[in-house]
């Protein structure tokens, strides 16, 4: 999943101190809803500012709503989702770094 990168001559924008890589790292905590009401708040607010996180979001939903329907809704275990969690995060601040340099 890569971040809208049209917002600024660096890729992100900051929107009240969320950045558009922190917010698509965390997408899937939001489409889990496995996040507490404060990053849900953030992410929600976000958002509701940023048309091509929005549309990121979409897409990442779509996906989301097709793979449960074909593989029967299975949660993987929670080892596993911490694992990519922080892998996905990883991966995100690797593109980050590189794109502002």
């Amino acid at each position: 999943m890569t971040p809208p990168d049209n917002h600024s001559e660096e890729g992100f924008l900051e929107h009240d101190h969320v950045d558009c890589a922190a917010v698509m790292a965390d997408v899937y905590l939001l489409l889990d809803h496995e996040c507490d009401q404060e990053v849900r708040k953030r992410l929600e607010a976000h958002l509701d500012e940023c048309g091509p996180c929005l549309e990121a979001y979409g897409v990442e939903e779509k996906i989301k709503r097709l793979l449960s329907r074909k593989c029967g809704g299975d949660r993987a275990p929670k080892y596993l989702r911490e694992r990519l969690t922080i892998e996905i995060r990883k991966q995100v601040t690797i593109r980050r770094v590189i794109a502002d340099d």
